[in-house]
Formats: C-alpha cells, sequence, structure tokens
C-alpha cells in the first residue's frame, strides 16, 4: 500500500514572541522602518522553533536542511513607535514536507500593527529543494498517513 503524506497544523497553534522597538529600528518620522517587520517575523520564527522542540541553527548545522524563504508578504496596519512592546504572535499556517508557510501578527498592547507570512523551501546545503528529513516532521506537525481505500 502506498503512503501518502498529509499536510496539518502544527499541535503548538500559536507562539508569542515579545521584544521592545529600538532607537534604531525607527526613520527619520520617529516610525518603525518598514522592513524591520520582515525581521521581527525571522526572530519569531526562530522562537517558534525551539518552542516546538527543535533548533533552527542545529538543523542546519547537523542535518544541512535550510528554510529558504520563496515569498514574504506583509501588511501595515498602524505604526509602530520607539520603546514600544511588541508582540509577534507566529503560526504554522501550511506545512508539508517539501515547505512551511508561516503566518504573524504583530501587536502593540493596544493594536494590531501588522500581519505577515512567510513561505519556505526546504533545502540541502547546496539550496536545492528537499523533503523534510522525518526526524522533524513532528516538530511541524506533519504526519504520514496511509491513504484510505476508495
Amino acid at each position: 500500500m502506498e503512503k501518502a503524506t498529509q499536510a496539518i497544523i502544527s499541535t503548538m497553534t500559536v507562539h508569542q514572541t515579545r521584544l521592545r522597538v529600538r532607537y534604531a529600528e525607527t526613520d527619520q518620522m520617529g516610525v518603525v522602518y518598514y522592513a524591520n517587520y520582515l525581521i521581527w517575523m525571522e526572530v519569531a520564527r526562530v522562537e517558534f522553533c525551539k518552542a516546538a522542540g527543535f533548533s533552527y541553527e542545529q538543523m542546519e548545522r547537523e542535518d544541512g536542511i535550510f528554510l529558504a524563504v520563496s515569498e514574504a508578504r506583509c501588511r501595515y496596519l498602524y505604526p509602530a513607535r520607539f520603546d514600544q512592546e511588541i508582540t509577534v504572535e507566529t503560526s504554522l499556517s501550511v506545512a508539508h514536507p517539501r515547505m512551511v508557510q508561516f503566518a504573524y501578527e504583530m501587536r502593540s498592547s493596544e493594536r494590531k500593527l501588522a500581519i505577515g507570512e512567510t513561505k519556505h523551501v526546504f533545502c540541502g546545503r547546496d539550496l536545492k529543494p528537499v523533503r523534510l528529513p522525518e526526524k522533524y516532521r513532528i516538530n511541524f506537525g506533519i504526519t504520514v498517513a496511509v491513504p484510505r481505500p476508495r
């Protein structure tokens, strides 16, 4: 019987990462420069992985598996400012052995500031797409299921 890979959402639904806006992250208007939101998403993604039970860095170093960004999107809703505490809520929206997609919501204590997504392809050291090794699939909520008879 042939096995089929099923994509499911991780058992860890949302992880929160807290950070404080540094002065260097603001522009001449006193608001956070737009590209810093992508950096915050990366920081939150690494923390999500730690909370899911594995080290992003260790996966790269020991197994040669990299999460190459193939798409990134951010929608800005309200400006963040210097010294605000920001919470980045990170979740998996799609995961299967060849790619993973994360969703992000950035908030201050009083409002939603931005929402975003990043889509990643699993790659080897040669930057060619690979299948995620079995040992990491549980961390991404990926299971292998036997197809139902028709």
